[in-house]
């Protein structure tokens, strides 16, 4: 059995993936992503925009307007699909994380950055400046009781953001889960090393995405 518990959209489009590929998947939100207010800065101060997430697309709210002429750099082919869907071109894309779409970003290029209250600290390249707003952050959730009995049939949680990782180790202990039973599937090592320790197992995926996660949870943990 395997446990999905990204947020919204993002659980739906995981759940749909794993019954595609014949998996047997259940999901729970960890978190709810919900919009935070933020003052945009002077558009003339800015030549692009990088974004890490398709959330600060949904929940950049009205400031966004003033910024659709500027060309965007994302990470992954749903952040970019976003950003076109709200008016912007797409400059470029990347995976892998915010740090290699940094790599496309030429020389001198004056970034604002629209991201989660939590977010990656980077490594920036010579002669670029990135300016962050925080636009959206997650409010953690519990697990609902009757998710208890899910760790009796090989249980396999899918953690997408070590957000979640750290909400689900909580999680866990607040709820005594056995942790000898249950295998992890992270999208990265740094999720990975902010799930807590005991469990079953931990997989680290070989790319950041579901169809990698599901296949290394069908050959190693099911």
């Amino acid at each position: 059995m395997i446990l999905v518990v990204r947020p919204e959209p993002g659980l739906a489009s995981t759940l749909a993936a794993a019954k595609e590929m014949g998996l047997n998947a259940v999901g729970y939100p960890l978190f709810e992503i919900e919009s935070v207010g933020w003052h945009c800065p002077d558009p003339d101060a800015i030549d692009a925009l990088l974004i890490g997430s398709a959330n600060a697309f949904r929940h950049g709210g009205d400031a966004l307007g003033g910024l659709r002429s500027k060309p965007v750099y994302v990470v992954g082919n749903a952040t970019g699909e976003a950003a076109r869907e709200a008016g912007f071109d797409v400059a470029a894309i990347g995976a892998g994380g915010l740090q290699h779409v940094l790599d496309d970003v030429r020389s001198g290029t004056r970034l604002l950055r629209l991201a989660g209250a939590e977010n990656v600290p980077l490594d920036l390249p010579r002669d670029v400046r990135v300016e962050t707003r925080t636009v959206y952050k997650a409010v953690p959730l519990e697990l609902p009781e009757p998710l208890r009995a899910l760790q009796g049939l090989k249980l396999t949680v899918l953690l997408h953001s070590a957000a979640a990782a750290r909400q689900f180790d909580a999680e866990a202990r607040r709820m005594a889960l056995h942790r000898g039973g249950i295998n992890l599937v992270t999208i990265g090592p740094r999720v990975a090393s902010n799930a807590g320790k005991g469990w079953a197992d931990i997989h680290v995926s070989d790319a950041p995405n579901d169809k990698a996660m599901l296949e290394l949870a069908r050959a190693r943990c099911i």
